[in-house]
């Protein structure tokens, strides 16, 4: 890759959805040199993984990139993923206005370009040839250790809460969680992705246990917020919960940058 710092009129980013361990990220990294001669090709996750998404851009970006060109890998191909793309990137240049490079996304079903038929091929026979998988010969007898962390943080991934971008949501926050070391930080903490939430018209939506609380209008300096103040330090962040209420709510206008700032 080009040393930070350095320019470069073009970038490529590989976009897959998560990696949480060491072969998938070696995976990438193996595909990413495949393409290496298309010039500086990166990769990118946008759910839990590191690179995010969200970084790469960041950093592509203050490096003065005029170019970014996203290439999803994904199978089978979902078109709704490239539409998430957008949302989620005019989000971005929503909240940090200013120079952008052009963000183009590519969109082309792999099972359909050239090649891909013999691949498929020598995958069918790699599998008819492979050993069999045959039954244990005595059961699992490992136990779980039931764990005492007081506080649990569900993520809405229902639909309305997709659309919204939660997926980027929720990948940002397990970046946290793993980054800062939740589950042993303060009280502990633990997470979950939810079907469901209940208040869809506040979506992107988390819910943070013991004490309940909604939190609406999700982006990733709104997790930062709740991580610090509400995990950690075990006080809700009032601006960005939603109390329990008989009559329907909207979301309030998302607090500035300027005024996160002032408040830690």
């Amino acid at each position: 890759m080009t040393e930070q710092g350095s320019s470069t009129k073009q970038a490529i980013v590989l976009v897959a959805r998560s990696a949480v361990a060491a072969a998938p990220i070696e995976e990438m990294e193996r595909i990413r040199g495949l393409v290496a001669g298309f010039g500086e090709v990166m990769y990118a996750f946008t759910e839990q993984g590191e690179p995010s998404l969200r970084a790469v851009i960041g950093s592509l970006r203050a490096r003065g990139v005029e170019s970014l060109a996203l290439v999803p890998l994904l199978l089978p191909a979902e078109p709704a993923f490239q539409a998430f793309l957008s949302r989620t990137i005019q989000r971005w240049q929503q909240e940090s206005p200013g120079p952008w490079p052009a963000v183009r996304i590519a969109w082309q079903d792999m099972s359909s370009t050239a090649g891909f038929s013999s691949v498929l091929h020598e995958l069918v026979d790699t599998a008819c040839s492979s050993g069999e998988v045959r039954p244990a010969e005595r059961a699992d007898e490992g136990g779980s250790i039931v764990s005492a962390l007081r506080r649990r943080v569900l993520v809405c991934l229902g639909g309305p809460c997709l659309a919204a971008g939660a997926s980027v949501i929720w990948g940002h926050y397990r970046n946290e969680e793993k980054r800062l070391s939740l589950r042993t930080t303060g009280e502990g903490a633990m997470s979950a992705k939810a079907s469901c939430l209940g208040p869809c018209s506040l979506a992107p939506v988390v819910q943070v246990f013991p004490e309940g609380t909604f939190y609406g209008g999700m982006n990733e300096e709104a997790v930062d917020r709740i991580v610090q103040q509400h995990l950690i330090h075990g006080a809700v962040v009032g601006d960005l919960a939603y109390a329990p209420s008989p009559t329907r709510q909207r979301l309030r206008e998302r607090p500035s940058k300027e005024r996160d700032a002032s408040e830690t």
